[in-house]
């Protein structure tokens, strides 16, 4: 995988639907026919899940379509995405990438790696990515969204779910919260990753982002 030297910010990335960029026009146009993740290719692997700005992830995958060319970018639901670097794909179809979380990721969202083609037409789509603060805790805010085999279920402004650990207080369904605490994965609640909840502050309800126009 080639290091990009430079970085680049391109505006327009947003999601639920997903909209994405074509080329041209300083990367300002956004893509006519909005893609949903449901038409991207599942990234197959990404270790590790969840650190710091600075972490290095490996990428694999062999479900892509042969392309001549691979960017791989990183961005949240609703914001840009900055391109982290380049690459080629290999004869049999397979894509391997090591990239670093740049220092500008924020430990109050979650962030998906995406791979798009030399045109930047957007072909794979990663599963979350919990970037951290020094101490190893992710901040959310959502709503808490009901309970189900004992796991308190909370969803994120960007419609992601999580479960909640610790002390929750009297929290109820459909309070809204700013939550903090560690993010891991649970094997008594397997379906969500896990926040063990070690502060909470009741807040307004957030609107999700929504993609802006085409056009």
């Amino acid at each position: 995988m080639n290091r990009c030297p430079k970085r680049r910010f391109l505006p327009g990335f947003a999601a639920l639907p997903l909209l994405l960029l074509t080329a041209g026009a300083g990367f300002a146009q956004a893509h006519p026919n909005p893609a949903t993740p449901d038409s991207l290719r599942q990234i197959q692997t990404m270790e590790p899940r969840i650190g710091p700005p600075g972490t290095e992830v490996s990428l694999y995958t062999e479900n892509i379509p042969l392309q001549a060319r691979v960017v791989v970018g990183l961005g949240a639901i609703g914001t840009g995405f900055e391109e982290l670097g380049t690459g080629d794909q290999g004869e049999f179809g397979e894509i391997g990438a090591t990239v670093n979380v740049p220092e500008t990721a924020t430990w109050d969202r979650a962030v998906v790696f995406i791979i798009f083609n030399g045109n930047f037409a957007p072909t794979g789509l990663s599963d979350p990515f919990h970037v951290t603060d020094a101490d190893g805790r992710i901040q959310r805010t959502g709503t808490i969204s009901g309970q189900e085999n004992g796991c308190v279920t909370f969803q994120d402004r960007d419609g992601y779910f999580y479960t909640l650990a610790g002390d929750l207080g009297d929290a109820e369904t459909g309070d809204h919260f700013i939550v903090e605490g560690a993010a891991s994965r649970s094997v008594a609640c397997p379906n969500a990753d896990t926040i063990e909840v070690d502060r909470m502050e009741e807040t307004e309800p957030v609107e999700r982002p929504r993609p802006g126009p085409s056009g």
